[in-house]
């Protein structure tokens, strides 16, 4: 099939996550679509955060962060988060939090899994900051671990698509990876 150009668009599905920090010594929160993997070892997680959001202030301040991975069943709650800003609105009372070693990373006991992050470093772009976390902790649900590891239907992560601005949630299994392709390989 002939590709068509279309402009600069966003067609990246992306992970939603709720990014809590301290500003002036309150829990906020904001959701946040822009976030991946960094590094493996330390770990590390990159979110990039607009320039004018309040959670840039909170970030810089304590030089710490958290990352929580909101289930669908948060959704409304998520939404929110990214609709009003925490300089007008304290979203302090929107989830029951809880702290672990880094003391200045709230983290929400309504989602599945959370990591709390400690700053390593900040990345300012024309219209965004990415700020790069080592990951310092990290707590799930025991009912969302499988064998050790996370079992993703359960904690019923959310996605963002851009440009028509919709929440999805994950789809069916299809292949292992590192595995899936090896009949192409030539022996």
């Amino acid at each position: 099939m002939e590709k068509i150009p279309i402009g600069l668009n966003f067609f990246i599905p992306m992970p939603v996550v709720l990014v809590g920090t301290q500003v002036a010594g309150k829990a906020n929160f904001m959701a946040v679509g822009w976030i991946t993997r960094a590094n493996g070892n330390p770990p590390m997680i990159a979110c990039g955060i607009s320039n004018n959001h309040y959670t840039v202030k909170g970030i810089g301040e304590t030089k710490t962060f958290s990352v929580n991975i909101p289930s669908s069943d948060l959704l409304e709650k998520t939404d929110y988060c990214g609709i009003v800003s925490g300089e007008k609105t304290d979203k302090s009372q929107v989830f029951d939090l809880f702290y672990g070693s880094l003391k200045t990373a709230p983290m929400i006991r309504e989602c599945p899994v959370t990591f709390e992050c400690r700053l390593v470093q900040s990345v300012l772009l024309p219209t965004h900051t990415l700020f790069i976390g080592e990951i310092a902790g990290v707590y799930a649900d025991g009912d969302v671990i499988t064998d050790k590891k996370p079992d993703f239907p359960e904690i019923d992560p959310l996605f963002l698509t851009m440009p028509d601005n919709r929440y999805w949630t994950l789809g069916k299994y299809t292949g292992d990876a590192w595995s899936a392709g090896k009949n192409l390989i030539q022996r």
